[in-house]
C-alpha cells in the first residue's frame, strides 16, 4: 500500500472536518469548523495559484491520500509567513538573578515575557494523522513532506523555521497553564479562548494580555509544571523535529503553554539533504528507502519510495512509487535519504 502527499482541494473539505473532530480540541490549526476549514482551504487554492518567489502570507495545508483508494489519512500546513495578518505572540521565558549581601542568598526568578520576537517566521504545523494509520513510518511521511516542499519552492519561505507543539491538555480539554495564566485576565475557559483564536485570530491577546511580565513563582504549581511541556501526542512530532534540528529556546505558546521549536531553515536536515535528480526507466536493484517527491505547487506529489542512484545521478524508483508520483522517466525529482 502506497501512501502520497499532496496539496489539498476545495473537495477535501469533509475528510478534513472528521480528522478534526478527532483532535480532542487545543489544535488550534485544525478547528472542528466547517467555514474555518474553507477558508484555509480557498487560502491554500490562491496561494498555489500565485506562481511568482515572493514571500506573502501563505497557507499550504498538505493531505495525506491512499494511492490506491483515495482515502484521506492524514493533513499538515506550511504557512510561508507568520504575523503579516496579525501579531504572532509567544511567550518568551526569561531568567533574573539577584543577590542580597546582608542575607548572603542569591535569588533565581524566571517571568514569562509576551512577546512577537518570531514574527516573519516560516511554521510548519497542523499535523494529524488519522488514529487508524499511525503505524508504517506515515507520521515521518507526514512530517517530512513539508521539508521538501519547502526545498523545492525555497525562494517563498522564510530563513527560519518554527513548530508549536500542542501543550498539556486534560481528557476534559482544560489547560492547567491556560487556568494559571492568561485566563485569569480573559474570563473565558481554554477551550472557549482556543477557538476564538482559531476562527478570529489572537489579536484579542493583544487588547487584553498584560505587557508586564508574569513572575513564575506566583502561578499555581499546575501552570508552572505544564510551561515548555508537549501533550503526550505530541512527544513523538517532538522528537521528529529534534531530529531534524529543531530545538526548543525558551518561546511558549501564550494559550497552553506548548513548547515553540525553531531551526534555521537551510539547517533542517531533510532540507539540507534534499538532492535533485532525473528518473531512471530501470527498476532499483540493491536500492535503499528514501522520500521522493515531484511537481511544483499544485502539482506536488510526495511519497516513500525504494530508490537505487545511479553513476549518472540518475535515481531508479519502484514501479508503486513512481505510479503514486505520477512521474515518468527523465522526469526530475527532489529526494532526501529516510
Amino acid at each position: 500500500m502506497t501512501y502520497v502527499m499532496r496539496p489539498a482541494r476545495a473537495d477535501d473539505l469533509e475528510a478534513m472536518y472528521e480528522m478534526a473532530k478527532l483532535t480532542g480540541g487545543g489544535f488550534t490549526n485544525l478547528p472542528a469548523n466547517r467555514p474555518a476549514l474553507t477558508a484555509k482551504l480557498e487560502r491554500t487554492e490562491a496561494a498555489l495559484a500565485r506562481d511568482d518567489d515572493a514571500i506573502a502570507d501563505d497557507l499550504f495545508v498538505m493531505m495525506l491520500e491512499d494511492a490506491e483508494t483515495g482515502a484521506i489519512r492524514g493533513t499538515c500546513q506550511i504557512f510561508s509567513q507568520i504575523g503579516g495578518s496579525w501579531p504572532f505572540y509567544s511567550y518568551r521565558i526569561t531568567s533574573h538573578t539577584a543577590y542580597s549581601r546582608e542575607l548572603d542568598r542569591t535569588f533565581r526568578n524566571r517571568s514569562l515575557q509576551l512577546v512577537t520576537d518570531l514574527e516573519g517566521s516560516s511554521e510548519v504545523g497542523g499535523l494529524f494523522l488519522h488514529p487508524s494509520a499511525r503505524a508504517g513510518g506515515l507520521g515521518m511521511l507526514l512530517a517530512r513532506s513539508r521539508y521538501l516542499f519547502i526545498a523545492m519552492h525555497r525562494a517563498r519561505f522564510a530563513d527560519r523555521l518554527l513548530a508549536e507543539l500542542r501543550g498539556i491538555v486534560d481528557a476534559h480539554g482544560n489547560s492547567p497553564f491556560w487556568d494559571g495564566v492568561a485566563g485569569r485576565f480573559f474570563g473565558m475557559g481554554f477551550r472557549e479562548a482556543d477557538e476564538f483564536n482559531a476562527l478570529n485570530g489572537n489579536q484579542f491577546i493583544a487588547d487584553l494580555m498584560p505587557k508586564h511580565p508574569v513572575y513564575v513563582a506566583m502561578i499555581s504549581e499546575e501552570a508552572r509544571n505544564a510551561i515548555g511541556v508537549p501533550h503526550e501526542t505530541g512527544r513523538p512530532a517532538m522528537r521528529m523535529l529534534e531530529e531534524e534540528g529543531f530545538a526548543w529556546e525558551s518561546y511558549i505558546d501564550i494559550f497552553d503553554g506548548g513548547p515553540t521549536m525553531t531551526a534555521r531553515t537551510d539547517s533542517v536536515r531533510t532540507i539540507a539533504a534534499a538532492r535533485h535528480a532525473p528518473v531512471d526507466s530501470a527498476e532499483p536493484a540493491n536500492g535503499r528507502r528514501a522520500l521522493v517527491a515531484t511537481g511544483r505547487l499544485a502539482s506536488f506529489r510526495c511519497c516513500m519510495a525504494k530508490i537505487q542512484v545511479n553513476e549518472d545521478g540518475s535515481v531508479a524508483i519502484d514501479a508503486a512509487a513512481r505510479a503514486a508520483l505520477r512521474v515518468a522517466p527523465g522526469e526530475p525529482v527532489c529526494w532526501a535519504p529516510r
